[in-house]
């Protein structure tokens, strides 16, 4: 059985970018995660250039480990992109795994809404293992029809921010955040 730490620094994946300290992608102050490729393609996306599958940077999991659990600052990690779920939903579990081991908490941004990863999870576990390890899920495409800077970690009215660790706390359905 290999550790945590040694599948960190065996696994990569590919970023649009890497913030390391963010006000604005959830609660506190955050290290980013911005993962190359999405195929949501939402009219008027904050990160159109995150959709392609190729280009992108090459990042080792376990420096993005070393780059969050070293800054005093950091309340927690944010995956976004591009889309967490499409290609990188295992690398990104361990890696919220080892970050959560470390007192910090994961965030997630998805073009998916929660009903959709259900329905996905039936036939991939890596989509399972995530949701297991995000604490809150802001979820939903982006619609430029109902889009409001008044809102708060969400571009559209329609998304929702899910409070996924109070669900599983509580055993309960959505736990929907009011902003």
């Amino acid at each position: 059985m290999h550790t945590v730490e040694a599948q960190l620094k065996n696994a990569s994946v590919n970023l649009f970018g890497l913030v390391e300290e963010s006000i604005v992608d959830g609660d506190g102050i955050r290290l980013v995660v911005f993962v190359q490729g999405c195929t949501h393609a939402c009219k008027g996306c904050h990160n159109p250039d995150s959709h392609s599958l190729q280009g992108g940077t090459v990042y080792s999991l376990w420096d993005i480990a070393q780059k969050a659990i070293k800054n005093p600052l950091l309340s927690g990690v944010t995956f976004s992109g591009g889309e967490p779920f499409l290609r990188y939903a295992t690398e990104l579990a361990l890696l919220a795994q080892f970050v959560k081991s470390k007192g910090l908490n994961v965030w997630c941004y998805t073009g998916y809404t929660l009903e959709e990863l259900k329905h996905l999870a039936i036939t991939d576990a890596s989509i399972t293992h995530l949701l297991n390890e995000i604490d809150v899920l802001v979820e939903g495409r982006f619609i430029e029809s109902q889009k409001s800077l008044l809102l708060k970690f969400r571009g559209s009215s329609n998304q929702r921010v899910i409070d996924l660790q109070a669900m599983r706390s509580n055993k309960t359905q959505d736990i929907i955040i009011k902003l």
